[in-house]
């Protein structure tokens, strides 16, 4: 029998002969403020919004040398259970004809639907059946530049889209600008991160140069790495539901698309996300050796959706987030 996995994955074209095991699993919300620890580290307050999913250790500083993630971590919001690795992008708003904004939510993905929010979560090992390394602990990355306003700058990073949802199941047409019409099941966020890595550093300054993109092609064609490591392609979907919204006369008046992401970027072209590896022990390796499927994968421990729904934090910023007034913009620093 076709297990409903693969009815997924057939129609996003992710099964492919080379998949030995991947991992695709829901991350319910865990948090909804403005903290960034890789960019902002320590600051109560970031220059922008986060909607953060993942383990409860999750904080403003998360200092690799003094934070051992899973040891601090007591409940996670992601379904199996040994991953308590923290996930953060940016936020959606719409902004209104009458100039004021609301946030949009999220909601869960196919075959996640009772999830709170949150995102699906992809490791994908290899499609040509390369062995890959496990991130290690310490490990963070970003993918993508919040300061970015153009196609031309946005297509260095290849793999940061939007797909307008006709449906549920809709996995075609794949924009790297935001849609510029109503999408009748919301817009899903797809954030592909690099597969190389150096080998050795478990960061860098801009938290991007000790990874990379395949020299050539890409992830899914098999594309090479540079002399360094391959490792999972980490990969986030993200369903904001803007279906109450889909209304063009509620729209700006010059018929521009309405949504903004919480640093200010209403192109899109802006796209990305953050990432800080907290699975327990050597889990996650076993996971990419073994051949996993989906969200049923016998070497990890899972914990129902309902389970990670409950894995919250309370906001350390006292402030309305669902709000009527504009985030503003905000440069990162000069590489990201």
């Amino acid at each position: 029998m076709i297990s409903r996995w693969s009815l997924v994955l057939t129609s996003t074209g992710f099964l492919l002969p080379g998949v030995s095991a991947l991992l695709r699993f829901s991350c319910s919300q865990l948090v909804v403020e403005r903290l960034d620890p890789l960019v902002n580290p320590g600051v109560v307050g970031s220059p922008h919004l986060h909607q953060i999913i993942g383990g409860n250790a999750f904080n403003a500083s998360m200092d690799p040398e003094t934070l051992n993630i899973p040891e601090a971590a007591t409940c996670t919001s992601c379904t199996f259970s040994e991953d308590f690795s923290n996930y953060w992008t940016a936020v959606m708003f719409f902004r209104a004809r009458n100039g004021t904004y609301k946030r949009v939510q999220q909601k869960g993905n196919v075959y996640f639907e009772e999830s709170n929010g949150g995102m699906t979560v992809y490791y994908i090992p290899s499609y040509n059946n390369t062995k890959v390394t496990a991130f290690k602990p310490g490990f963070r990355m970003i993918t993508g530049d919040p300061t970015i306003r153009t196609k031309e700058e946005a297509q260095r990073y290849r793999q940061l889209t939007y797909t307008c949802l006709q449906d549920p199941m809709t996995r075609t047409g794949e924009t790297l600008d935001m849609p510029k019409e109503p999408c009748p099941a919301g817009i899903m966020a797809n954030l592909r991160f690099p597969t190389c890595w150096d080998g050795v550093n478990l960061d860098s300054p801009d938290h991007a140069s000790h990874v990379s993109y395949p020299e050539s092609g890409t992830f899914e064609q098999g594309g090479p790495c540079p002399a360094s490591h391959p490792i999972p392609q980490l990969f986030y979907e993200i369903v904001w539901d803007t279906t109450p919204f889909n209304d063009k006369s509620l729209w700006p008046e010059d018929g521009s698309q309405p949504f903004v992401w919480s640093y200010g970027d209403a192109t899109g072209f802006g796209n990305h996300g953050d990432y800080m590896f907290g699975w327990k022990g050597n889990a996650l390796q076993i996971a990419m050796d073994t051949n996993c499927n989906g969200f049923q994968c016998p070497e990890l421990g899972y914990q129902e959706i309902k389970k990670g729904n409950q894995c919250t934090k309370k906001p350390t910023v006292d402030e309305d987030i669902d709000g009527c007034k504009a985030h503003r913009a905000s440069r990162r620093h000069a590489s990201h």
